[in-house]
């Protein structure tokens, strides 16, 4: 049984600091409006089926121009696109796809979010002062990549991963925990969302939880059970992980934090020098069973 995780409570001071400083974060019921519908059931991993509990889309709404007119949403979409996603193929960065990337951390940094991020990793000396220095080590973090699958050569990056979300072998989906991807992977009808597992005991509505635990298929796969944070701006998750990346050697590095009132295990897992997967899970959600 592993053992129960204690709050970290400088990492929940900070990440609720960095909460705070989101301004980009969309606002549920005005920037955008989800459609939960029923809770999901039960499904074994790597099934290619499952009950769907919502035959309606879960986003109903989202501002597509704020998403576009705002400089770090607008930068993240364009990344989007540039991936191959099944591991076991080779990508290949194009100078254009570079440019992209550098233009995305070049947003972000200029966000109080990752200004308040750098400040803290300074004060930890896991990060150097200069922004040069600390864009680089974002962009090897995130951006370099690597091999999945032995013998295929790089198929993969923590920002692929984390974002875009991967299929391996055509049985599993690997990732695919940001909500922005899964809004426009759903509105291209790649997406069929099957239903939601949610908090107990709280003040607001379902609807309005800005972090929900979803079941999906994608590409004919089922991901029986992804928390994934909902309207928080892109910089706010490259903040938290990289954060949790820096501060640990270890293979998966688990930290249970209080972000407004939602408590949260965000787990962060290293592939060498570089991100594998971060996601949050939702705890003391209605549904224990399905994870």
């Amino acid at each position: 049984m592993a053992r129960r995780l204690e709050l970290n409570h400088e990492l929940s001071k900070l990440f609720s600091e960095l909460w705070d400083a989101d301004v980009n974060r969309f606002v549920p019921g005005k920037d955008y409006t989800i459609d939960l519908q029923e809770k999901a059931g039960f499904v074994q991993q790597g099934s290619s089926i499952a009950r769907d509990s919502a035959s309606e889309p879960l986003f109903r709404y989202v501002n597509e121009e704020r998403l576009k007119s705002t400089k770090t949403f607008a930068a993240f979409v364009s990344l989007l696109d540039n991936y191959e996603t099944s591991t076991g193929v080779a990508e290949v960065v194009t100078p254009q796809e570079m440019a992209e990337n550098n233009r995305f951390l070049d947003a972000i940094l200029e966000t109080e979010v990752m200004k308040l991020t750098h400040q803290y990793l300074v004060r930890k000396n896991w990060s150097k002062p200069s922004l040069n220095d600390f864009k680089s080590q974002l962009y090897d973090i995130w951006f370099q990549l690597y091999t999945r699958e032995t013998g295929k050569g790089p198929d993969s990056s923590g920002f692929e991963h984390v974002f875009v979300g991967e299929t391996k072998h055509g049985k599993e989906i690997l990732g695919l925990h940001n909500w922005v991807q899964f809004y426009l992977q759903e509105k291209h009808k790649q997406i069929d969302y099957k239903g939601y597992v949610a908090r107990r005991k709280k003040s607001r509505s379902d609807e309005d939880d800005q972090v929900l635990s979803l079941q999906f298929s994608w590409k004919g796969l089922v991901k029986p059970v992804g928390s994934t944070f909902i309207g928080v701006s892109p910089e706010f998750e490259f903040a938290l992980y990289t954060i949790i990346f820096l501060q640990s050697q270890e293979k998966v590095t688990r930290e249970m934090v209080q972000i407004e009132e939602y408590e949260l295990q965000i787990v962060v897992y290293r592939h060498g020098k570089y991100i594998g997967t971060a996601y949050p899970v939702l705890l003391s959600s209605n549904n224990e069973d399905l994870y």
